[in-house]
């Protein structure tokens, strides 16, 4: 079996640390916060304490914290993953980051003498749990084939999209669109409550509609009832259309509608939504 080191137990790494000891896989894991890593600890797993102790012997590092700049604190520096990893290990980062970082983040490996995959996830805290992930690949093919073990323990759906940096391109475009639909449903019901229409009723027909979509089904609802217990934080999805714009300004394409979209994203910042799960930005415009 492969030696796995996962950095980074937050909702998502943690449901994928316990797929991979259900798997059997001999597991180190590290966390900022050591106190998330316990459990894992009493299910089987080591706990480092480091980036770099995690890494030291594993032939797969593996990578899911919430932005760059966490991305570069576990892999970069003294007690960073890449000082620990062998020559040969493959490493991969399953975070949700900007390509710039990633295409940086994969030559640091290849200067270490590691292999390289972006490996971002769709899916959140119920599919981490169920090893029902997809995972969205960029990087070498070959590579690939060696980890997909190690994916299928944590996922239900792998694909491959390209060269490095395509797993990460994937991810934030579909991102994007998620965040672009939550807002215009926001915009939609908070029409529609001015209007007087039974919200619940609009949201029926919509969701049963043409329009209807999988974000409409789990976003609307927690909107009418006002209940933004976090499936994923406003913060993480203003970040992630703030990654896809500045990917699209690299590219010099236009993306208006994602920029709207992520303005009313940043107003609910700024007025202290950011730990709610995004469906909160319905509150912006019914504030005023």
């Amino acid at each position: 079996m492969q030696r796995v080191a996962l950095l980074g137990l937050g909702v998502m790494g943690g449901g994928m640390a316990h797929n991979l000891l259900r798997a059997n896989f001999p597991l180190v894991v590290y966390n900022r916060s050591r106190e998330k890593a316990v459990p894992l600890g009493e299910a089987g797993a080591r706990i480092a304490d480091t980036p770099r102790q995690a890494a030291e012997g594993a032939d797969v590092v593996i990578s899911m914290v919430a932005d760059d700049v966490a991305s570069r604190a576990v892999w970069l520096g003294g007690d960073g993953a890449l000082e620990g990893a062998s020559s040969g290990a493959v490493l991969i980062e399953c975070s949700t980051l900007s390509t710039a970082w990633v295409r940086e983040l994969a030559g640091h490996a290849q200067d270490m003498g590691c292999q390289f995959l972006d490996a971002p996830v769709t899916g959140s805290k119920p599919q981490a749990e169920a090893g029902e992930l997809t995972f969205l690949v960029g990087g070498d093919v070959r590579t690939l084939e060696q980890v997909k073990p190690i994916l299928r323990a944590m996922g239900r759906t792998i694909h491959h999209l390209g060269p490095t940096g395509s797993g990460a391109t994937m991810k934030l475009i579909n991102n994007l669109l998620v965040g672009v639909q939550a807002a215009a449903l926001a915009e939609a019901l908070h029409l529609a409550e001015n209007a007087g229409l039974d919200t619940a009723q609009v949201l029926d027909i919509l969701s049963n509609g043409a329009v209807g979509s999988t974000v409409m089904r789990m976003k609307g609802p927690k909107m009418l009832s006002r209940d933004y217990s976090t499936q994923f934080a406003l913060r993480w999805m203003h970040k992630d259309m703030t990654y896809a714009l500045d990917e699209a300004v690299r590219r010099t394409v236009p993306l208006p509608t994602v920029a709207a979209a992520r303005e009313i994203y940043r107003m609910a910042l700024a007025r202290g939504l950011d730990g709610q799960d995004f469906a909160a930005v319905v509150e912006v415009l019914r504030q005023g």
